[in-house]
């Protein structure tokens, strides 16, 4: 998914991790429109979410489990959303760049995303 997001003219990939206790400093730091992690379970909200979204409430978390299939995006409006978005590239494209349906109605969600 990376190479795909990476692809992308209106997108800008800020930045990789592999150690979940950076990801919080990392996102202080570059403050990106998206982050995009694993997801462990797919009925389950990883804990980073409730961590960065009340920290960064203007991020919006795409939590993708490959393997399974199944992409959720978080964000924060008085209360942690989600919704689940097709897990293809293509799906996972709209979704960064606003699509239609719920998520087009986020108030600037997709809009010159960057990722971290």
């Amino acid at each position: 998914m990376l190479a795909t997001i990476a692809d992308q003219p209106d997108i800008e990939v800020v930045g990789v991790l592999e150690d979940e206790a950076a990801i919080a400093e990392t996102v202080e730091r570059a403050h990106p429109d998206f982050l995009i992690i694993g997801l462990d379970r797919s009925e389950e909200r990883p804990r980073i979410c409730d961590v960065l979204l009340d920290r960064f409430p203007h991020i919006r978390i795409l939590a993708m489990a490959a393997e399974r299939n199944s992409t959720i995006c978080y964000w924060a409006d008085r209360e942690i959303r989600s919704q689940r978005i097709e897990n293809s590239e293509a799906g996972i494209l709209r979704a960064l760049r606003g699509g239609e349906g719920p998520l087009s109605a986020v108030n600037g969600f997709g809009q010159s995303s960057r990722t971290n």
